[in-house]
């Protein structure tokens, strides 16, 4: 009997490590790299004699030695073959772990873009959608009656009421808006939109006008006009936005095509959102009654100061006229902060900034998200320097009111009708 298993009579399998093979060695891919036995410097993979006793030599165990296939243990270990490939070989190179296939990175890759893109659509037609809501369409520009013919370009009439509506008796004071009831504009601005440009043009609170015919807003009662002669913000506190507009239009003879109005709260509360505004002081100004304090130079205002400083009047020289070009500064200043990458690419400060000025804001019922960003955009312009602003040119006083300078103002709606450069200067 041999020391040494042998196969069964008649048994040709061959030279082959299993069932009643001769040989010692395993299959080809149960190789082991770089272990060797035989130190006697024999090719590898030859077999050396059995050792006294019956005992055979183990054999080597080399990556890649051999003898094509018969007596070496090629079983690629180390390129990333993998025991059980068809010639003992395996997928290559470009595999994975445990046979898996690569990742396929361009569909990885556009299904990426392609949930990315659905995310932002998703996002934006949301946010429209809840920006949308929070407007308040509440003037009815249908009840005005007798309106100029519409020109070219765009009309905004932008008005600053005292609304103190939602605000607590600590916020009045803070903000020194006082406690009166209702509410009177407290600034009024038309902002023409064109091809031209965006001309801004203040309206002074002391301007001498006519109410013409209207129709009340609450009513629907038509009041015949008599010539009786105001101050322009008397006609707000009439009747209303409709009212005002009727009046400006019959006084100008420029259609206003969209009403725009901001309440104290809202204002404060749009500065506070985006962070403040930077503002060049050009004096030290102090008004008890506007609750301003502040010192010539460059600064950043928060919302309170930035009330006080565009509702400041008795400590300015001009009063209304220099509070006037105030307003129109800052506010150009708001939209460029507004409209500045920072805070439209920035949702923490876009949603605080929308949801402060939407829920403040009232405009007419044909009003659109897209044309109040036009607003912006065309304010923006005017501070920019890519527009122009004005007072409303004035020729002296009435009764204490401003008058305005005729010959002037029409040169000026015709330019601002036929979307025409501005020529006109004002005070």
């Amino acid at each position: 009997m041999s020391d040494w298993p042998q196969g069964r009579p008649g048994d040709q399998r061959g030279d082959r490590y299993g069932r009643g093979s001769a040989s010692a060695r395993p299959e080809s891919a149960r190789v082991m790299r770089q272990v060797r036995h035989d130190g006697a410097g024999r090719p590898p993979g030859r077999p050396a004699p059995p050792y006294p006793g019956g005992v055979p030599q183990q054999p080597s165990y080399v990556d890649g030695g051999g003898d094509g296939g018969q007596g070496g243990y090629d079983s690629g270990y180390n390129t990333g073959q993998v025991y059980g490939s068809p010639g003992g070989g395996g997928p290559g190179r470009g595999a994975g772990r445990a046979g898996r296939p690569a990742p396929d990175w361009r569909r990885r890759i556009k299904w990426t873009a392609i949930t990315v893109v659905t995310v932002l659509v998703v996002t934006t037609v949301g946010t429209y959608f809840w920006a949308d809501s929070k407007l308040n369409r509440e003037v009815d520009l249908s009840k005005v009656i007798d309106r100029p013919e519409a020109g070219k370009g765009t009309n905004y009439l932008i008005v600053g009421s005292d609304s103190r509506a939602g605000m607590t008796k600590e916020q009045m004071k803070d903000l020194h808006t006082g406690n009166a009831e209702g509410k009177r504009t407290d600034s009024m601005m038309i902002l023409h939109t064109g091809d031209n440009g965006s001309t801004l043009v203040s309206l002074p609170r002391d301007s001498d006008v006519e109410i013409p015919s209207f129709v009340g807003s609450e009513s629907g009662k038509k009041y015949q006009g008599t010539g009786r002669r105001v101050k322009l913000n008397a006609a707000y506190a009439e009747d209303g936005p409709e009212l005002l507009v009727r009046t400006v239009e019959f006084n100008t003879g420029l259609r206003i095509d969209h009403y725009v109005e901001i309440g104290f709260a809202g204002f404060a509360n749009i500065v506070d959102a985006v962070g403040g505004v930077e503002m060049d002081i050009p004096r030290d100004i102090k008004d008890k009654k506007s609750g301003a304090d502040l010192k010539k130079g460059r600064q950043t205002l928060n919302g309170q100061e930035a009330l006080a400083f565009v509702r400041t009047r008795y400590a300015l020289p001009g009063s209304d006229l220099d509070r006037t070009k105030n307003q129109q500064k800052f506010l150009s200043a708001l939209a460029s902060q507004v409209a500045t990458p920072s805070t439209v690419l920035n949702p923490f400060r876009l949603y605080p900034t929308m949801g402060a000025g939407l829920d403040t804001l009232i405009v007419d019922k044909d009003m659109g998200l897209f044309d109040l960003a036009g607003m912006f955009w065309a304010m923006k312009g005017v501070s920019g320097g890519d527009g122009t602003s004005l007072n409303m040119p004035i020729s002296g006083s009435v009764g204490g009111n401003l008058a305005w300078d005729r010959a002037k103002v029409k040169k000026l709606v015709d330019e601002l009708r036929n979307d025409e450069k501005v020529t006109v200067t004002g005070n």
